[in-house]
């Protein structure tokens, strides 16, 4: 009995000291290997990066879809028992750049709409429809004459408005003049000290054109799975504060497989004259609380 004891005990030390080594012999194994992978992605990273620094078209995209809908009958615990209900929304962040020795072209497109459906089918004076809830339309063009690596002298149109909901009422076209900064590669700063902000609205009470300053922030990037993008628009005016409005927009996105992947969109503005035409006063006694929005759901990169 006592020799089987001691048998099965030999067994099991081996056992455990045969799967210890093999494991330690695995994980050495998988460490070269990574080294290996590291080696060869810091290679394909650099050729990357020259590929990226030739003369040429640059174009991409990548947006954000979310959605859900839903279908209650005869659910009495709450308000609206027999109702059906959705959501539908999708941003797209695309670009077309033009990169030469002497000036570039840059190109962008920030698109984010939003549909809500809430239909109280007990109640026959609702809407059935999705209706607009988020309407963002921005598109800007910038050129510039290179004076170096990292300085030009530019001119930028950017043009924002709605697409769903009140089409260009109101809708801001600044055109300027000025200079633009790349300190790194995926980084473009726009300086425009003289700038001119038109504004287009069907009331002309609140909304005002005026002169002022552009400055403009915009940082793209793709890693690897991971995209990211961040833009800072912010006009000054030179005649009146309450005229001056500036909008971030973030948007970030990871793939997991062959495109697809989750998406993160948020954007903040400040824009008075909007607030006080909400609210039907004048532009002193608005209430100029921070907008917002986000959109969280399925994402794809073109």
């Amino acid at each position: 009995m006592k020799t089987k004891i001691l048998l099965s005990i030999t067994l099991l030390l081996c056992v455990s000291l045969t799967f210890a080594q093999s494991k330690e012999e695995l994980q050495k194994q998988k460490a070269e290997k990574q080294v290996e992978a590291d080696k060869y992605q810091g290679e394909a990273d650099a050729l990357q990066a020259q590929i990226d620094a030739l003369p040429g078209w640059r174009v991409g995209a990548f947006g954000t879809i979310g959605g859900s809908l839903s279908n209650f009958s005869n659910w009495y615990a709450q308000g609206a028992p027999n109702n059906s209900s959705g959501n539908i929304g999708f941003t797209v962040n695309a670009f077309a750049n033009k990169l030469e020795d002497k000036y570039f072209w840059r190109n962008n497109l920030n698109l984010n709409l939003n549909w809500t459906k809430l239909d109280d089918k007990d109640n026959p004076l609702d809407s059935d429809n999705f209706e607009p809830t988020t309407d963002v339309f921005n598109l800007t063009s910038l050129y510039g004459r290179k004076l170096s690596d990292k300085w030009a002298v530019s001119g930028l149109l950017e043009y924002r408005t709605t697409l769903l909901n009140n089409f260009n009422d109101p809708g801001y076209i600044d055109l300027g003049v000025g200079f633009t900064w790349t300190p790194i590669t995926d980084l473009v700063v726009v300086i425009h000290p003289l700038n001119y902000n038109f504004v287009f609205a069907d009331s002309n009470t609140v909304f005002e054109s005026s002169l002022g300053a552009k400055i403009v922030a915009d940082y793209t990037r793709q890693i690897g799975k991971f995209n990211f993008k961040t833009n800072l628009s912010a006009f000054q005016s030179y005649e009146d504060g309450d005229l001056s409005n500036w909008t971030w927009i973030n948007s970030f996105g990871y793939t997991l497989w062959k495109g697809i992947g989750v998406g993160f969109d948020f954007g903040l503005r400040s824009n008075r004259q909007e607030a006080a035409n909400f609210q039907g006063t004048t532009l002193p006694a608005a209430d100029n609380d921070l907008q917002s929005y986000y959109t969280v759901g399925l994402s794809y990169n073109f």
